[in-house]
């Protein structure tokens, strides 16, 4: 009768520790979600170290949902460092959309500093992508 109680809280163990992974599985996610809205919030702040930061973490989790918003920053921030680290990001994220922007603040931003690092985040995409150490003609004749 001792064994017969003993296997079966055991069994009663074994059983319950799937829904305890889930229960943790599913704090981590809240936890994730409310960190990347930290994230996404700092993007908003008046402090450029924290919205520096905020852009390198985004594009170090690569937060496809920050895409925007840094695209908005890439395109309005006066600050270069900023604009800088924003174009970091957005090309760790690695998507089309994200890159394509890369790309476009390679051509277009004023700033030679913002502008050459772009295209270098931008030219590092392409030879990781296609596996070619050579610049693109179109980006090239543009600086």
């Amino acid at each position: 009768m001792k064994g017969f109680v003993y296997l079966l809280a055991i069994l009663i163990i074994l059983i319950s520790l799937p829904g305890l992974a889930r229960e943790g599985n599913k704090k981590a996610g809240d936890n994730h979600q409310n960190t990347v809205l930290s994230l996404i919030e700092g993007l908003q702040s008046n402090n450029t170290g924290l919205k520096t930061s905020s852009a390198y973490m985004l594009g170090e989790l690569k937060v496809t949902e920050a895409i925007i918003p840094l695209m908005k920053m890439l395109r309005n921030c006066k600050c270069e460092e900023v604009r800088i680290a924003t174009a970091l990001a957005l090309y760790k994220i690695g998507t089309p959309l994200s890159i394509h922007a890369v790309k476009q603040a390679g051509i277009f931003d004023e700033s030679k500093r913002v502008s050459r690092m772009a295209s270098n985040f931008y030219f590092d995409y392409l030879r990781n992508k296609k596996g070619k150490n050579e610049a693109p003609d179109s980006l090239a004749n543009a600086e």
